[in-house]
């Protein structure tokens, strides 16, 4: 297993699957209150450049539930690349911490910061990848289907970083793939030939989104304008208004279909609040298993 977490493509199959029972044995030791005490006397350094609210406390309570003590470095706070060299903090931070968790702009960054690193580096977010989030959301379908075999899931709406990063999981764990995005709005290119050299899953990028739902297991989705993109959400109203999740797109997929949604959510545009407050919807179950599947990343990468 390498020494960072900065896309789901680091590790093999079999390296996903066993941090994902270990997010199920974790989560199961929390309920039960029993302790949890890794990361006791270590902590966590928490750059974020972007403004969360799941990402920051689902890792500060998570490192803190095991033991260690999390530090928010804000925007304001090291100002990295701009008052001090990425590499810089990246070594100085080296020193203090024993892990390091970034939620970034430029993909690049994070990778300049990993190299420079002595300590793991958690991928919290960058505008191309969201691997922690796709490994909460593979954590929540198998609570909910028991199995992974035969999932077909059909995304919805723009080709940003989760969508990069469901397919960097196509690329490593078996399934059918459907993304609906309007067309110039289509994934990472190189991310998308990447995993369809593999051949491990079946990977269709249409146009077309309720044929994309059709037999779906799992129809998800995601805001049309991300962090950065304001300017731009007026306009990409118009583009993506036929790509909403509502009722009848639900009704092409599989009866057995669940919904869920990465939040921040806006309900009447890619999603109606019908679908995403309906039974079928998972989205809090994914949200809580943002901090089970992150304590077990770090457990896994904890020296």
């Amino acid at each position: 297993m390498q020494k960072d977490f900065l896309a789901i493509t680091n590790w093999t199959q079999q390296e996903i699957m066993d941090v994902l029972l270990l997010a199920q044995e974790l989560k199961t030791k929390q309920k039960r209150g029993e302790k949890q005490d890794q990361f006791a006397g270590k902590t966590l350094a928490m750059i974020f450049q972007k403004p969360s609210t799941r990402t920051r406390v689902s890792f500060e309570v998570g490192f803190f539930q095991m033991g260690g003590h999390a530090l928010y470095l804000g925007p304001n706070d090291i100002q990295i690349g701009k008052r001090e060299s990425t590499g810089d903090v990246a070594q100085t931070l080296s020193r203090y911490v024993d892990m390091i968790m970034a939620r970034m702009f430029g993909h690049n960054d994070i990778v300049e910061l990993a190299q420079n690193a002595s300590v793991p580096v958690v991928n919290g977010l960058t505008d191309l990848l969201h691997p922690c989030q796709i490994m909460a959301d593979m954590l929540t379908i198998m609570e909910k289907r028991g199995s992974l075999a035969g999932l077909k899931l059909t995304y919805v709406g723009d080709g940003n970083n989760v969508a990069n990063s469901w397919i960097n999981m196509a690329a490593r764990v078996p399934m059918t793939l459907a993304l609906a995005v309007p067309a110039g709005y289509e994934p990472n290119s190189d991310i998308l030939a990447a995993a369809s050299k593999t051949g491990c899953s079946e990977i269709q990028v249409l146009h077309d989104p309720h044929a994309a739902a059709k037999d779906a297991n799992v129809l998800y989705t995601d805001v049309w304008a991300s962090m950065g993109q304001e300017a731009e959400a007026q306009a990409r109203k118009q583009v993506f208004k036929d790509y909403q999740v509502n009722r009848e797109m639900l009704s092409a997929a599989s009866s057995d279909c669940v919904v869920m949604h990465c939040l921040p959510a806006h309900r009447g545009e890619e999603i109606t609040a019908e679908v995403i407050d309906g039974p079928q919807a998972i989205v809090f179950d994914q949200a809580e298993n943002r901090m089970h599947a992150q304590k077990a990343i770090m457990a896994q990468l904890a020296p």
